[in-house]
């Protein structure tokens, strides 16, 4: 994409025209920043390119013709120490905006790309799973709505230095230069090739490119501008945006190896232990959960646990003994309930990157992600369209998990029908317990058969060989709670073993 530069002619610049243009065109955004606002669309601007093509220079412009209230800038710059033991992309998921927001980046997720690619000298495998990262993280924005512009500010390598030389000159501006850019202009062919390679490969359909030629900064500005309202316009018109078209790149993994899962009224429940055995096998079970906690921290291996079932199915009860087997330093246990506005003004699965574990962390979550497939699908709470894909965005974000060296383990803590109904009737007879129990408990319990159709669907579809479903007999508490502590024991073990850590 970057070849074409290289030998255009440059025309004559009429500069009042641009000025005039340019005039025009931020009137124009900021009206457009207001209709973002009442039509609640959310908009990530990602301005990449060389260093001194005037990335600052133009986003200063650009926000200068919006209300400072609509929209946050974010500078990214090198990993920090606690950023780096987390997923590759979590720290660009916490920062998406909110519906009706705008979100500029003065570099963004790229800088993982193709500066790494050379200065940490990645394999080829692992940068194109980098930029596969890229696609992903883009694709399932650009789904849930999400307006995606990206810009790439070229210059040749001649005016690189001309400008390196100028700031050099001037004490004021003469910070703004260090090693690692003069370094990247002196092998200014190499990232050349890389760059070219990551813009073609990640313009795609939802997210294309626009190379900007940035040698004379209003004719820079003209193009940013014209091209920023013309993809707002054509979003809140309803029409295809006219900036580029991108590749017609997939942006999934297709064909993801399912665990297959029998439906819940095939599997048995009448397995039960007794108080001595539970006692003993507890303690056992326990025990060897805490030694596998310290090699986890040793070998920093972050573990999600997953955990959804029934109401009144016995997830608090299992959670609790799971943790009084754990370091409290080295894990956290996070309830989800249902989602607060500011969370439902963002893609669904945001909340839950906030939440991940740094390396050598657990997080046990009480509830999940999958939410989205079950409560809201069920209740009616989600567009079909939307939670249907639900199942695609989830295997692809274990599997991304995964890849990052995640453990992730997911159960579905299983009871029938006449033992939940016992549950709930001891629970409103005991005063301590009476808090567990509510209205939607009950709601829920009428919508028995919807739930069952659901569950399945979702056993059977994101049962994955990297992050398989355990679905646990629970009919007898003490049962589910030695067979899950004996699960996740042996999960690790494996972990352990496969990676000959």
């Amino acid at each position: 994409m970057l070849e074409r530069f290289q030998t255009e002619e440059k025309g004559q610049i009429d500069k009042d025209a641009l000025k005039a243009e340019n005039s025009a065109y931020k009137d124009k955004l900021a009206v457009l920043g207001q209709k973002i606002k009442e039509a609640k669309l959310p908009v990530i601007i990602a301005f990449e390119g060389w260093g001194a093509s005037g990335k600052g220079y133009v986003i200063g412009k650009t926000i200068g013709c919006l209300d400072p209230r609509s929209y946050l800038v974010h500078s990214t710059v090198g990993a920090t120490v606690e950023e780096k033991r987390l997923p590759l992309m979590s720290r660009f998921w916490k920062i998406i905006p909110e519906k009706g927001k705008l979100c500029i980046f003065d570099r963004s997720w790229y800088q993982e790309i193709v500066p790494a690619a050379i200065e940490q000298d990645l394999s080829e495998e692992e940068l194109v799973c980098r930029l596969d990262k890229a696609n992903l993280f883009e694709r399932q924005l650009a789904d849930d709505g999400y307006l995606i512009i990206k810009f790439f500010l070229h210059i040749s390598q001649e005016e690189q230095k001309h400008r390196f030389k100028k700031l050099l000159e001037n004490e004021d501006t003469s910070w703004r230069v260090t090693d690692i850019d003069l370094k990247r202009n002196r092998k200014y062919d190499k990232y050349f090739v890389q760059y070219d390679k990551m813009l073609e490969y990640t313009n795609t359909v939802w997210a294309p490119w626009t190379v900007v030629d940035a040698e004379n900064k209003t004719e820079t500005v003209n193009t940013v501008f014209k091209t920023i309202a013309s993809a707002i316009e054509a979003r809140l018109e309803g029409r295809k945006a006219e900036f580029g078209e991108g590749n017609k790149r997939i942006a999934k993994k297709e064909g993801f190896t399912i665990a297959a899962k029998p439906p819940l009224d095939m599997i048995s429940l009448d397995k039960a232990l007794s108080e001595e055995v539970y006692r003993e096998e507890l303690k056992k079970q326990q025990k060897r959960l805490a030694k596998l906690h310290s090699r986890l921290y040793m070998h920093k291996i972050p573990v999600v646990m997953a955990f959804e079932g029934w109401d009144a199915a016995g997830k608090g009860g299992t959670i609790r003994r799971i943790a009084s087997a754990l370091d409290p330093r080295g894990f956290e246990a996070v309830p989800i309930s249902a989602p607060q506005p500011y969370e439902l003004n963002r893609h669904y699965l945001w909340r839950f990157w906030q939440e991940l574990p740094k390396s050598g962390h657990i997080t046990i979550f009480d509830r999940t992600w999958y939410g989205r497939v079950l409560v809201e699908r069920v209740e009616g709470l989600t567009p079909e369209k939307r939670w249907r894909e639900a199942y695609q965005e989830i295997n692809e974000f274990e599997n991304q998990l995964y890849d990052e060296g995640v453990l992730v383990l997911k159960f579905w803590l299983q009871i029938d029908r006449d033992e939940q109904l016992k549950r709930f009737n001891d629970r409103m007879n005991t005063p301590e317990k009476r808090w567990k129990i509510t209205d939607e408990d009950w709601r829920n319990r009428e919508k028995w058969d919807a739930y069952t159709e659901a569950v399945n669907e979702m056993l059977q579809k994101t049962s994955t060989d990297f992050a398989p479903w355990h679905v646990i007999e629970n009919n007898d508490k003490r049962f589910g709670r030695i067979r899950t502590l004996n699960v996740i024991n042996n999960a690790i073990e494996a972990w352990i073993e496969r990676h000959k850590l």
